[in-house]
């Protein structure tokens, strides 16, 4: 019996989740690529709250680039989380890729938020 795909995406979260928290101090960026778009939140899994997100379905991200699905948009997306990590006062995070492999657009994402200064 074959195993679906998104049961494989599944299997891959729980490898990565099991060793990756997010702390107060250091909270954990969480990707989600779907088809269409692509979403960032940064997680305090201490408090347990959200404390800054963006996505391509951002007014003014939709603007910026041609197609929501580019690599241009995955780049947009990773600068924007960037600077509002920076609004909160957080420079380090913890990247969780939710079990994508890391590549495409959600490693164009990471090194984006890396070049605006978030480290990892």
């Amino acid at each position: 019996m074959a195993v679906e795909r998104s049961e494989k995406r599944k299997l891959r979260q729980g490898r990565v989740r099991k060793k990756v928290r997010g702390t107060d101090a250091r909270p954990r960026l969480s990707v989600y690529r779907s088809l269409h778009h692509i979403y960032v939140q940064v997680i305090s899994d201490e408090s347990g709250h959200t404390v800054a997100s963006a996505s391509t379905e951002v007014k003014e991200l939709r603007e910026g680039v041609a197609s929501q699905r580019s690599v241009a948009a995955a780049k947009a997306v990773g600068k924007a989380i960037a600077d509002r990590c920076r609004e909160h006062g957080i420079s380090q995070v913890v990247f969780d890729r939710n079990g994508f492999l890391y590549h495409g657009r959600v490693k164009a994402l990471a090194d984006a938020a890396r070049e605006a200064g978030l480290r990892f």
